[in-house]
């Protein structure tokens, strides 16, 4: 038997076309295995690239909803600002906590009574007509009460703004007058006492966080119609900082507070000073309201730069 197979062997090498026959078997084997090889190499890859594309496209999209989010959210504000200026009274609508444009009163109904009929010449006295009872009008039901919204850091509009303008007082040595673009049609003016604590050189062209709904007032003559938002001691004053990536008119959100602020809040109902005792930064130099971190979505949250537990104002 061991003979029969070493002469078949012997065989086969002498051979020289079943040598090229074996050669070339074996090199169609070794390109089928390289061929497999690449192709599994190339599935990963478009595997990978196609996890990369929908995770783009996904963070687009995001960013994309956060942006059309921003654009109502600041059309709805400039659209109930107009309506305050000319004279349009703003009322809660039931269920939320938005403003609405109230309806024209009607006039009230005036029941106007028929013009009376000449007196007909005296004659044979007739019976007199009974009186025909008048018809009694249901009296108008009263509306039922707007609940009012809960007091939270919801009703104020925090934004991201930017000083684009920034110089002294005219009157105040202690205030700076600035112009800050809130992502609006024209920057707001702002009146700040940061003079002791921030140099003017920090403040121009700086990223900042205000409050747009609060009523415009007077300071030394000269209206401000927002509030920049800063980390406070009696000591030492800083300039909240909004997260990189951010633009004026971005909106302020506070996770657990739904943002429905005010056009414009009440000085009697004194809503922000309500809020303020549980607005602070915490350990980590982050800005909250009741321990709930105020953020820009999908950029980042609102921070000081190194004071920690103090209050927000």
């Amino acid at each position: 038997m061991l003979r029969t197979l070493g002469s078949a062997c012997k065989t086969l090498f002498k051979n020289p076309l079943g040598n090229r026959r074996m050669a070339a078997l074996q090199q169609i084997v070794d390109n089928n295995e390289r061929a497999q090889a690449l192709l599994d190499s190339i599935k990963s890859e478009m595997s990978g690239i196609q996890q990369q594309l929908v995770q783009r496209k996904k963070q687009e999209l995001i960013k994309e909803n956060a942006q059309l989010a921003k654009e109502i959210e600041s059309a709805l504000a400039q659209l109930v600002r107009l309506e305050l200026q000319n004279g349009k009274t703003q009322i809660a609508v039931p269920g939320s906590r938005g403003l609405c444009t109230s309806a024209p009163a009607a006039p009230p109904a005036t029941s106007e009574k028929p013009p009376a009929e000449a007196p007909a010449p005296k004659t044979a006295k007739e019976p007199k007509p009974e009186k025909k009872a008048k018809d009694k009008k249901p009296a108008a039901e009263k509306p039922a009460a707007v609940p009012e919204a809960p007091v939270d850091v919801g009703r104020l509009d925090l934004r991201v703004g930017k000083i684009v303008e920034v110089g002294r007082h005219p009157d105040a040595d202690s205030l700076y007058l600035e112009k800050i673009d809130c992502g609006e049609a024209a920057p707001r003016t702002v009146v700040s006492g940061l003079v002791k604590f921030v140099p003017l050189e920090e403040m121009q062209d700086r990223l900042v966080v205000v409050m747009c709904n609060l009523k415009p007032a007077k300071m030394r003559g000269v209206t401000s119609e927002a509030m920049v938002m800063c980390a406070s001691t009696p000591e030492k004053v800083e300039v909240l900082s909004p997260p990189a990536g951010a633009v004026p008119g971005d909106l302020v959100y506070c996770e657990g507070y739904p943002r429905q602020p005010d056009a414009q809040l009440n000085p009697k109902k004194k809503i922000f000073e309500a809020c303020a005792p549980d607005l602070k930064t915490n350990d980590a130099l982050v800005a909250c309201y009741k321990g709930a971190a105020l953020h820009v979505p999908g950029k980042g949250n609102v921070v000081a730069q190194t004071l920690k537990n103090v209050s927000v104002k």
